[in-house]
């Protein structure tokens, strides 16, 4: 049967096991075909109902005296989160953003590693982690070094290049698990290893991950850890982010924003800053309880659906992608920016094209066709498989060929957008 056929994508989406969690999100507009989960994640339907009774009985209802059950929702989500990562119930919290939770872990890294002065990253990193990590090199004094290992195609980690890099001096590798524009997969275990056998501390980000790909920190024995939660999490914009601490470092490293809710008795109000035992150090200010609520629903999801399931159909979803690609796309001089082989593939793919920026906004304008833009040249198809179709994909994949062929994009300037 010829794949690029809308019979074959049906019989795809008949056999998905996991169809009916579709129906278990917001979808305004069926017309509409959204491949930005890895964004930003739809909006789980009983969001609206646990929101309103979380607003209406706890907030307007019990007032402050909500905060005798409210004080423990970043650690119980946390929990819940552990679970999806491969990590204990006291490793995980939810807090701050993924920017403020990686200076945190950062700055108490380099802190704990006296007489190492070196940060080990490469440049498929996402750019904010690069500016955290610039800023706290700049704090250190002497200012701590940054390497920067470059990727040899843009698509796959040069990972001999950043073995050779870890050394004596290196602290800290920093780096993000799933790059954020091709997709690729580093291989956290040996990574985390190679770390370790110098001395250094493995830092990962899991914000492209988490809930798309199975993950184990305990048996990748990783010491250090920030995701999103508005994601694959489908948490909802601005959602706060979570961070992990593997338990035995928890009593050596310390945070160095020192904030109410980090304090040992923080409702002693003493005026001398006490650390918190364990985890909770790494709190710092009032948490936003309606945000973690919604949070709450969307892991709640991931869990009922199961990792194990979701990579599975996320694998397929990806490589019925790429094989639209070469059908459809590739005759079109469109680019492949994202690896062919699964094991190294998270749950979106990258298509380069000259004009991305303009094809993107076409697609979105004009198409009902909802990807996103990763300069210089990356249009991301994301795949999201607790409510992405088949017949989305290949819908999604139909219409961008149209804009190329028929030329659209020239109607559009090349002006920068606020957000892409």
């Amino acid at each position: 049967m010829d794949i690029t056929s809308p019979e074959y994508a049906a019989e795809l989406d008949w056999q998905d096991e996991l169809a009916g969690f579709r129906d278990r999100f917001v979808v305004d507009d069926p017309g509409l075909i959204y491949v930005d989960g890895n964004s930003l994640g739809r909006m789980p339907k009983v969001a609206f109902e646990k929101l309103s009774e979380a607003a209406q009985a706890e907030w307007a209802g019990g007032l402050v005296r909500g905060w005798n059950e409210w004080i423990h929702v970043p650690t119980r989500l946390g929990a819940k989160i552990a679970r999806i990562i491969g990590a204990q119930e006291d490793e995980v919290i939810v807090c701050d953003s993924t920017s403020v939770n990686l200076f945190k872990l950062m700055m108490a890294a380099l802190d704990h590693q006296k007489g190492r002065s070196e940060i080990i990253t490469d440049d498929l990193n996402f750019p904010s982690d690069l500016y955290v990590m610039q800023g706290c090199a700049r704090l250190r004094e002497p200012a701590a070094r940054i390497t920067v290992v470059p990727s040899k195609d843009q698509i796959h980690a040069d990972v001999e290049a950043i073995a050779d890099a870890i050394g004596s001096q290196t602290a800290l590798t920093s780096i993000t698990h799933v790059a954020f524009k091709s997709g690729y997969m580093h291989d956290m275990k040996w990574l985390t290893s190679l770390a370790h056998a110098s001395g250094a501390l493995a830092l990962w980000d899991l914000s492209h991950s988490v809930g798309a790909v199975p993950l184990n920190l305990k048996e990748a024995n990783a010491d250090l850890a920030v995701g999103c939660t508005y994601k694959y999490l489908n948490g909802g914009p601005g959602a706060p982010a979570f961070i992990y601490v593997r338990r035995d470092l928890q009593e050596k490293l310390l945070s160095p924003i020192w904030g109410w809710f980090g304090e040992r008795k923080p409702f002693d109000f003493r005026l001398q800053y006490e650390p918190a035992r364990g985890l909770n150090r790494f709190f710092a200010g009032t948490p936003p309880i309606l945000s973690m609520v919604a949070i709450e629903t969307g892991v709640d999801l991931i869990l009922e659906a199961g990792m194990d399931r979701l990579r599975k159909k996320s694998l397929a979803q990806t490589e019925y992608l790429i094989q639209l690609y070469d059908s459809l796309l590739a005759p079109l001089g469109v680019a492949l920016k994202t690896p062919r082989d699964g094991s190294v593939r998270g749950s979106h793919v990258s298509f380069g094209h000259p004009d991305g920026l303009r094809i993107d906004r076409v697609l979105i304008e004009q198409m009902n066709v909802i990807p996103d833009f990763r300069a210089p040249d990356n249009i991301r198809f994301g795949a999201t498989s607790l409510y992405t179709t088949f017949g989305e994909l290949r819908e999604g994949v139909l219409r961008m060929a149209k804009v190329i062929q028929d030329k659209t994009y020239e109607q559009f300037g090349i002006e920068e957008l606020a957000v892409t």
